[in-house]
């Protein structure tokens, strides 16, 4: 490792500045792994408003402030405010922050119920959640063993399918939606990224998605299925707008929104738990813990403002990390600067928006499903005993059942049918907490 120490510092230590020729190919890396699932999310959240989706320019500006986000709360969390031995906002350890998955099914619902607006007033309450949860994490962390944060995952990963079937279709409400165009380009989409993920090596094999998509979008534009208008028309450079979708405080929102941030602050620990120990050969300290929940609230907090969506720590980017070993912060704040940068062109972001709804869908098919799997491994990992297997199963059950029957909860108020009958996640979580806190681990 020695050998690699080029410049003032070496890519296998957190501090110190490696000879940029080193640090620019590692962090377009970083760039590579999680562009397509930072501005998804916001893709898909767009599709939801009532009306027929959300104008161009809005879903410009959307996609936008997804990879705005992104970099900034990656370069808080990796050069915190405040004082390293005191009190900051921030976790100094090599983490890629954005857009998270774990909130479309609720924010979907949300949209189109409320409006995007309500988001960001749901979002305003669930960053100080997950403040109050860096400040109280070692009192409430056993609430949310792997048994409970895996099946909050696994449903996620379920609830998320009939978006990408859908998408496959060519989205609903388009005109388009179900012709045989969409299906070839959504499961040839689907074949590229899966025999690049299973057969491809090196940065092939680490873009797949990202490889799958460039090919499906060559052959959408062969059958005549992208459209460039949006690009001509948008403008050359443009900063955040605050305020630009409002700020709506509604109950359901709020209660549906926090719930999550609270499980997503849980996976963020395990996240930079996996981090450490697989790349630094220890724990996280507190300091560290509290200063990256702290951070996360910070951002999502003031996002709100400028409609950045809720953001979450990248698993991808800390499998690189941790298969690399490659901790240096700074190769990590050039990717953060890479997606800045690309946040302030809209006709970047615009480009983004001529991708087919069939090339999002046959490439995130795969995501989705690895979302799921990834969290049935994780609840599975403390055994398949009876008392494990039936607060997966149930909680599962109920939440997926509610959601696919929203008709059911008809006779209550409507915010119950908005928290439990359309966000699964919501409902699987609340009961797997309970029930894992309600069943013995050992029945005498």
């Amino acid at each position: 490792m020695k050998g690699m120490e080029i410049g003032k510092g070496s890519i296998f230590e957190l501090e110190g500045i490696p000879a940029f020729r080193q640090v620019l190919p590692l962090a377009l890396q970083h760039v590579v792994a999680m562009i397509v699932g930072c501005v998804t999310p916001a893709i898909i959240v767009s599709g939801a408003v009532s009306g027929g989706g959300m104008s161009q320019g809005d879903k410009v500006i959307l996609i936008q402030a997804a990879l705005f986000v992104s970099a900034i709360s990656t370069l808080l969390q990796l050069f915190p405010l405040g004082s390293k031995s005191g009190f900051h906002i921030g976790s100094s350890l090599p983490v890629i922050m954005g857009v998270s998955f774990a909130y479309v099914p609720s924010m979907q619902a949300i949209t189109e119920e409320f409006g995007i607006a309500a988001i960001f007033g749901a979002q305003v309450v669930g960053g100080l959640v997950a403040i109050l949860v860096g400040l109280c994490i070692h009192r409430i962390r056993h609430f949310f063993p792997p048994l409970v944060a895996g099946t909050v995952v696994f449903t996620v990963g379920l609830s998320l399918y009939p978006i990408a079937i859908n998408y496959m279709a060519g989205g609903i409400g388009q005109p388009t939606y179900g012709q045989w165009q969409n299906w070839v380009v959504a499961l040839f989409t689907l074949g590229v990224v899966t025999f690049f993920t299973h057969f491809g090596r090196g940065s092939l094999k680490l873009a797949s998605i990202l490889v799958g998509m460039g090919a499906g979008y060559v052959l959408a534009l062969i059958l005549g299925m992208v459209d460039f208008t949006n690009v001509a028309n948008a403008g050359y450079f443009e900063v955040p707008r605050i305020m630009h979708f409002g700020i709506e405080f509604d109950v359901s929102a709020i209660v549906a929104i926090a719930i999550l941030f609270v499980i997503n602050s849980i996976q963020a620990i395990g996240d930079f738990s996996a981090t450490t120990s697989g790349a630094m050969n220890r724990l996280p300290e507190t300091q560290e813990l509290h200063g990256a929940l702290l951070g996360l609230g910070a951002t999502n907090i003031l996002g709100a403002f400028f409609g950045f969506l809720p953001t979450s720590t990248y698993g991808q980017n800390v499998g690189i990390v941790t298969t690399t070993r490659v901790i240096n912060r700074h190769v990590l704040r050039m990717a953060a600067i890479i997606i800045l940068i690309a946040g302030l062109f809209p006709k970047f972001s615009a480009l983004l928006t001529t991708i087919p709804y069939a090339v999002l869908g046959g490439a995130t098919v795969s995501v989705f499903a690895s979302i799921a799997m990834t969290g049935i491994k994780l609840a599975l990992s403390e055994g398949t005993s009876p008392r494990n297997t039936a607060i997966i199963g149930l909680a599962v059950a109920m939440g997926m059942g509610l959601s696919a029957a929203p008709a059911t909860l008809a006779l209550f108020p409507a915010w119950v049918t908005t928290i439990f009958g359309k966000a699964p996640v919501v409902a699987a979580s609340l009961i797997a907490i309970t029930l894992n806190l309600l069943i013995p681990k050992e029945i005498k």
